[in-house]
C-alpha cells in the first residue's frame, strides 16, 4: 500500500453486510415501528439518530436530526454527550462523523452496503498517480480539493498535501481560498459540482480538462497539463447524472411559470437550463419562502423532492425529471436494519462501527476543518 507523507492511508471498512435474523422478516412494519421507538426510549441520552435528507420517509421519522452532509457533519461533531450515532446516510458521511467526534463516540452505519458510488470513483492510487504525473513529472503548482463525498483516505490526501473538503453549499468559497494557495486546483470526485462552481467563479470552460483516472496520465497530453487551471476528476452522481437540458426545455415549453432549480451535481449544461442551483439546504430553503402558487421543478434526490411537496402542499413541487430519481444505496439501510442496530445497542454490542484509523483521521480532520472554515452563515447558490 502507498503511504504519503507517512501515513497510511486505510480506514476500517468493511463492505459485506451480514444477513438479518429470520425475525426481522417475518415482522410487520407496526411491530418494527414499535422496536424502533422502545429502543429509542431504553437508549435514552446516549443515542443520537443522524438521518440524510435523501432517507426514505418511513426511516427519516426516527431521526433527531436531519441535513445534508455538512450540516449532519457539524451536527456529529457537537454529539460529545452521546455515546452512539446511528447514521442514516452512506459509508462516507459515516466516516465524517466518526472523524469529527469525540473518541468514545461510537458511530453505527445500519446497512453495510449503504456507500456512494461517487465516492467509489475515486481511489488513492488513483490520485497518487495522478499527484505523480500533474505534480512530480510535470512540475505543476497543485491544491486538491474533495468534495466531502468521498472516502476518509482522499480527504486525508488533501489535508496531507495543502488541500481541503468542500461541500456543495461552500464549493466556490472552498475554490477561493485554494487558488489563494497554489496556481492550480484539482476537483475530485465530481467533475460537474467542480466544474459548475469554478465556471461561477469566472473561470471560463476551455482552463478546465477533464482528468480520467482510468487512463494514462488521465488522458491529458503534457500541454493540456501546462495550460489547465483546473482538473476535473472523472466522477459523478448517479442520481443528478439523470436530469437533462431536454427535461427542462419540456418543463418549460408545457409552464412558462414553472421555476426550475437544480442540485450543482447536475450537469453544466443542466445548471445552465435552470433558473437557479444550489445546495439541498439551498433547495430547501428557496421553496420555504416562496410565495403560495410557486410552481417548482427539482432536480435532485425524488425522497427530498417528495418531501418538499408534502411540506409545502400551497406551493405546486415536482421532479425535473419524469422517472424515479433516487439514491439507491442509500435506499437500502430501511427500518429492519435500523431496529436490528439498535437492538445490538441495547444488547451491549456495537454493530457496523466506522471507524476511521488514527492516521488517516489526523490529516482528515485538516481537510474537514479548512471545509468547516469556509462556510457560509446561510447556503448560497451557485447560479
Amino acid at each position: 500500500m502507498r503511504c504519503f507523507s507517512g501515513v497510511v492511508a486505510e480506514s476500517v471498512r468493511m463492505l459485506f453486510q451480514p444477513p438479518l435474523l429470520p425475525k426481522y422478516h417475518a415482522m410487520s412494519e407496526a411491530e418494527i415501528e414499535r422496536g424502533i421507538r422502545a429502543r429509542k426510549a431504553e437508549l435514552g441520552d446516549r443515542l443520537v439518530i443522524l438521518g440524510h435528507h435523501y432517507q426514505q420517509d418511513e426511516v427519516i421519522q426516527f431521526a433527531d436530526f436531519t441535513g445534508d452532509s455538512l450540516k449532519l457533519s457539524q451536527i456529529g461533531g457537537q454529539q460529545s454527550g452521546a455515546a452512539f450515532i446511528v447514521f442514516c446516510g452512506v459509508h462516507f458521511m459515516a466516516e465524517s462523523a466518526d472523524i469529527l467526534t469525540d473518541d468514545h463516540v461510537k458511530v453505527v452505519l445500519p446497512d453495510l452496503s449503504a456507500g456512494c458510488s461517487m465516492a467509489d470513483m475515486a481511489e488513492l492510487d488513483q490520485i497518487e498517480d495522478a499527484w505523480d504525473y500533474i505534480v512530480q513529472d510535470r512540475g505543476q503548482s497543485l491544491v486538491p480539493i474533495t468534495y466531502v463525498n468521498s472516502a476518509a483516505s482522499i480527504k486525508a490526501f488533501c489535508g496531507a498535501h495543502g488541500g481541503a473538503c468542500c461541500t456543495s453549499s461552500n464549493a466556490g468559497k472552498v475554490l477561493e481560498w485554494a487558488f489563494d494557495q497554489g496556481e492550480k486546483v484539482i476537483f475530485l470526485p465530481d467533475q460537474h459540482l467542480g466544474r459548475n462552481a469554478a465556471y461561477a467563479m469566472g473561470i471560463p470552460l476551455d482552463a478546465m480538462v477533464v482528468y480520467d483516472p482510468l487512463l494514462p496520465g488521465g488522458g491529458l497530453t503534457p500541454a493540456q497539463v501546462d495550460s489547465a487551471k483546473v482538473f476535473l476528476w472523472k466522477g459523478h452522481c448517479s442520481v443528478h447524472a439523470l436530469f437533462t437540458p431536454q427535461q427542462c426545455d419540456e418543463i418549460r415549453e408545457a409552464d412558462s411559470d414553472c421555476k426550475l432549480i437544480v442540485h450543482p451535481e447536475c450537469s453544466w449544461e443542466v445548471v445552465q437550463s435552470a433558473d437557479m442551483a444550489g445546495s439541498t439546504e439551498f433547495i430547501i430553503k428557496t421553496v420555504r419562502e416562496a410565495p403560495a402558487g410557486s410552481r417548482w421543478a427539482i432536480g435532485t434526490e425524488i425522497h427530498l423532492v417528495n418531501r418538499l411537496a408534502q411540506d409545502h402542499p400551497d406551493q405546486s413541487v415536482r421532479s425535473l425529471a419524469g422517472i424515479q430519481c433516487l439514491c439507491t444505496t442509500m435506499y437500502r439501510i430501511d427500518n429492519r436494519h435500523l431496529l436490528w442496530s439498535l437492538d445490538e445497542l441495547a444488547a451491549g454490542r456495537v454493530p457496523n462501527q466506522i471507524k476511521v484509523e488514527p492516521e488517516v483521521r489526523r490529516s482528515a480532520i485538516v481537510a474537514l476543518q479548512r471545509m468547516l472554515d469556509n462556510v457560509s452563515a446561510q447556503p448560497v447558490a451557485i447560479k
